[in-house]
């Protein structure tokens, strides 16, 4: 999937970012209160790994505010702020996956040194190696959440995806700036410290090519809230 796929276009900043694909187009829409939206998540099939998965709530979807998540990292911990009025869809998918486990003890399976600089995790049938693995998702798809003046700088967290309206379960962080089209839901950010925690884990290289398994294994051990 597109940045699941991301070995070739790494180089030149084309990323191939994973997600699952989807037929279904449709923007979340409102149910009348501006602070709710309705989202869709369209089943395409099992969840990859040992982790069962239930699509997320798809009615009164918060789209407002922000939510605090720490991501426990076997390198430490990695303080995420959660955009829900940017990408509420998104947002309320990422939480109901951490929530149902899906994340725990899964291996983030992609850095890229050259041309974008980006730690990709959510797969848990990831294992890096070459770069075209990492294609798992949570059996469900879901609409972008995009905007024509997306950019992605140092700290930015995105969704992977295979192409137009594909996401599910994969993300990447930005841990340097980078120039990518606005083809990636942005849905949070990182401070300062998650940027230097991810510089470091880049600083120790990858294996064999700039788009491949990090040096350092990189395990998402659990999560907190607030």
């Amino acid at each position: 999937m597109k940045f699941t796929y991301l070995a070739a276009a790494v180089a030149l900043s084309a990323v191939a970012l994973v997600g699952c694909a989807q037929t279904d187009e449709s923007e979340p829409t409102s149910s009348g209160n501006s602070d709710v939206v309705s989202c869709q998540y369209n089943v395409s099939g099992k969840a990859s790994g040992t982790t069962p998965v239930d699509p997320p709530p798809t009615a009164n979807v918060p789209a407002q505010g922000t939510v605090n998540v720490t991501l426990q990292l076997s390198q430490g911990p990695l303080a995420l702020t959660l955009d829900r009025g940017h990408a509420p869809c998104t947002v309320n998918s990422f939480l109901s996956l951490l929530e149902q486990g899906y994340y725990t003890d899964t291996v983030c399976h992609r850095l890229t040194v050259q041309g974008i600089f980006i730690l990709q995790c959510g797969d848990p049938t990831a294992t890096g190696s070459d770069g075209t693995g990492g294609t798992g998702g949570p059996g469900y798809r879901f609409p972008d959440e995009v905007y024509s003046d997306d950019t992605y700088p140092a700290g930015t967290v995105a969704m992977a995806n295979s192409g137009p309206d594909t996401n599910g379960s994969q993300f990447f962080l930005v841990y340097q700036d980078s120039e990518l089209a606005p083809d990636y839901t942005v849905f949070g950010q990182m401070d300062q410290d998650g940027i230097d925690l991810v510089s470091d884990i880049a600083a120790a290289g990858v294996h064999g090519s700039a788009n491949s398994e990090p040096n350092q294994k990189v395990m998402i051990e659990g999560y907190s809230m607030g």
